[in-house]
């Protein structure tokens, strides 16, 4: 059986369309709800006959790691409230689980076309931005010292899947500035913990080396104005990134 598994907070926006995606291929879809949720996420999902669990939020990882061990299914997809499972990855997901115990696969990678402001991207490291959400639940957990980007650890062998899915993921300026500030915050702390102290040097080499790679090396360019502004943008975090980590260092002395 497979379940899907949905992170959620204030989603009423997306987890309609995201449960619908998923319709007739999960045998259960848990939404693991942020008990601060303040919007009417729990009784959309609820109507779509999501099982809505409401619980203090730990981080993302061990949000991850709970929801794994709700689930029921032998697979576990992870999807995002603004993410959508495209018709052809439906069908390689329900050859997967129809195929359970022939096969040592404990984990699928599965390619991610990223929309931002209507547009899909190709370039800047956005595409195929391969993601591993496809899970044999007795064989994955996640590393909860990552307070952001976090991944899944898998006991077994991974494959990879041809069919997509569909992240939508920006679509107002002040939703991209919001986010990555957040991601700047949290990579700072994470750096922090591991020791990593800011040099000055940091605050011009970071993001020129990110614009670099991302708009030329990546291939940012291919997306047009929308590919400069976004590369120009993670360039910028790199100082919030740096800015934040020099205060922590300040906050400690």
């Amino acid at each position: 059986m497979l379940s899907v598994a949905i992170i959620a907070k204030d989603e009423a926006r997306y987890i309609g369309a995201a449960i619908d995606s998923v319709a007739g291929l999960a045998g259960e879809v848990l939404v693991l709800l942020d008990d601060r949720t303040s919007d009417e996420t729990a009784a959309i999902a609820q109507q779509r006959g999501a099982r809505v669990l409401a619980e203090p939020w730990r981080g993302f990882a061990a949000q991850h790691n709970r929801a794994l061990g709700l689930c029921a299914g032998e697979w576990v997809l992870f999807l995002d409230a603004d993410e959508r499972v495209t018709p052809e990855l439906r069908a390689e997901i329900a050859q997967v689980v129809a195929r359970d115990g022939q096969s040592a696969i404990a984990g699928y990678w599965i390619p991610r076309y990223n929309q931002f402001f209507g547009q899909v991207l190709r370039g800047g490291g956005w595409y195929p931005d391969h993601q591993l959400r496809l899970l044999r639940r007795d064989a994955a957990h996640y590393d909860t010292s990552r307070l952001v980007h976090e991944f899944a650890e898998v006991s077994g062998p991974t494959a990879y899947l041809g069919g997509h899915l569909l992240h939508l993921n920006i679509e107002q300026l002040s939703e991209l500035w919001q986010k990555q500030r957040a991601y700047a915050l949290q990579e700072a702390q994470m750096l922090f913990r591991a020791g990593r102290r800011a040099r000055w040097r940091n605050f011009a080499g970071a993001p020129a080396r990110e614009f670099v790679r991302r708009f030329a090396r990546l291939g940012g360019w291919r997306d047009g104005p929308i590919g400069l502004l976004l590369c120009a943008t993670l360039a910028y975090f790199e100082i919030v990134k740096f800015a934040h980590l020099k205060g922590l260092e300040r906050a400690a002395r």
